[in-house]
């Protein structure tokens, strides 16, 4: 049976071509070492260039890291604005710059999730959901974060279906992240508002028999009453 082909992600593909490349160039000069051997130290220049690669991006990582330390401060005390921009006359480079510069790596990847939320918390959704959608980290609890946002974009526009199904993805990202409750209620919700009662009643129950800790149980009642 055909199975649907694993979608790379964006790091993956450019990835996966440097080491296409490498290998393209080592198996030339190794076939043709006889007649080329005067060019085998490009095969050395190759090596060098990848490796050169790697070590720049571990720096970039570092750096974006250290950036966005710096800018979390402001972010926490919910100066958004600032935290997007950046602060003037200090060293406090704003999130936009982390993820122009390092976008790429996994602390730029981090940089979007909150340059989305700072977007969010202005109201400014078009642009929350541009970096939401463009996330391609590895940290699962902010993938999850990435599909709940682009999730809420949909909701905002009140296209309730594909809002409930990202909402969906989000709460199966990750069987421990503890806003996997919260996620599938967001979904319910939206599939009700689109006319699904079955899909709607299903989470609710699986809400009420599985999440009986969590914030979202005290909502299920509440919603039962309008699938039943």
């Amino acid at each position: 049976m055909l199975t649907k082909k694993k979608k790379l992600s964006k790091r993956e593909i450019k990835e996966d071509k440097l080491v296409t490349t490498y290998y393209r160039v080592y198996n030339y000069f190794y076939e043709n070492k006889n007649r080329i051997g005067i060019y085998a130290g490009g095969l050395l220049v190759v090596i060098a260039a990848i490796y050169f690669y790697m070590n720049n991006k571990a720096e970039n990582n570092k750096q974006a890291g250290i950036q966005l330390s710096r800018v979390m401060g402001l972010y926490d005390t919910g100066a958004y604005l600032e935290a997007i921009e950046g602060r003037q006359g200090t060293n406090i480079v704003g999130l936009k710059k982390i993820v122009s510069e390092y976008g790429s790596t996994e602390n730029g990847e981090t940089a979007k999730i909150f340059l989305a939320n700072a977007y969010q918390m202005l109201g400014k959704v078009e642009e929350a959901f541009k970096y939401y959608e463009d996330y391609d980290g590895s940290n699962e609890t902010f993938q999850a974060t990435a599909l709940s946002g682009e999730a809420g974009y949909y909701e905002y526009k009140k296209d309730y279906e594909k809002a409930a199904d990202l909402y969906l993805s989000a709460s199966r990202v990750a069987k421990e992240n503890v806003l996997n409750p919260e996620y599938m209620l967001k979904a319910a919700v939206n599939f009700i508002d689109a006319g699904k009662k079955e899909e709607a009643k299903d989470l609710l129950e699986t809400i009420r028999k599985d999440y009986q800790t969590s914030t979202a149980f005290r909502e299920v009642d509440k919603y039962l009453t309008l699938v039943n």
